[in-house]
C-alpha cells in the first residue's frame, strides 16, 4: 500500500470541527445526529468515522439493535420513526449523489419531518460528515484512534 499522510491541517479540522458542531447543535437531537452520521459512514466505508459515531451513539442510549439494523433501516420499520426515516433518506441522497443531485421527493419527506432551520442544520450536518468521512477514507485512517 502507498504511504499515505496523517497529517490533517489545524485550521481544516478547526473550520469542519466548527461545522459539525453549528449543525448538531442547530438540529438538536444528538441521537438523530449519530443515527445520520453512522449511515454516511458507512456509505462512505470510513472506519475511523464509525468507530467514533457508534461510541457517541452508544453514550447517548441509543441501542445496539438500533445500530446493528442501521444499515438496513428501509427495512427496519419499527426500530426508526418517521423523522429519523426522512433524515435517514436525506443522508443518503447526499452521499451518494449517483444521479447528480437529490430527488424532490427525498428532500420533500424531509421538509415533512424538518422545520426550515432544522432542515438547514441536517443538511449541514450531513455535509460535514461527508466531509470527514473524505478525509478520512483518502488517507486511510484506521479506527480505535478515537477517544471521547
Amino acid at each position: 500500500m502507498t504511504a499515505r499522510t496523517q497529517l490533517l491541517d489545524r485550521e481544516v479540522a478547526k473550520a469542519l470541527s466548527a461545522l459539525s458542531a453549528a449543525a448538531k447543535k442547530g438540529l438538536g437531537d444528538p441521537v438523530l445526529a449519530e443515527l445520520v452520521m453512522i449511515r454516511a459512514s458507512q456509505l462512505n466505508h470510513c472506519a475511523f468515522c464509525l468507530d467514533m459515531h457508534l461510541t457517541l451513539a452508544r453514550r447517548n442510549g441509543v441501542d445496539e439493535e438500533r445500530l446493528g439494523m442501521l444499515a438496513a433501516w428501509e427495512e427496519a420499520d419499527d426500530l426508526y420513526d418517521g423523522r429519523e426515516r426522512a433524515a435517514l433518506a436525506l443522508t443518503e441522497a447526499m452521499t451518494v449523489l449517483t444521479d447528480g443531485f437529490v430527488p424532490d421527493e427525498v428532500y420533500e419527506g424531509a421538509a415533512k419531518h424538518f422545520a426550515d432551520g432544522e432542515l438547514a442544520h441536517l443538511i449541514g450536518l450531513i455535509t460535514a460528515i461527508n466531509g470527514w468521512n473524505r478525509l478520512m477514507v483518502s488517507r486511510r485512517v484506521a479506527p480505535g484512534g478515537y477517544t471521547p
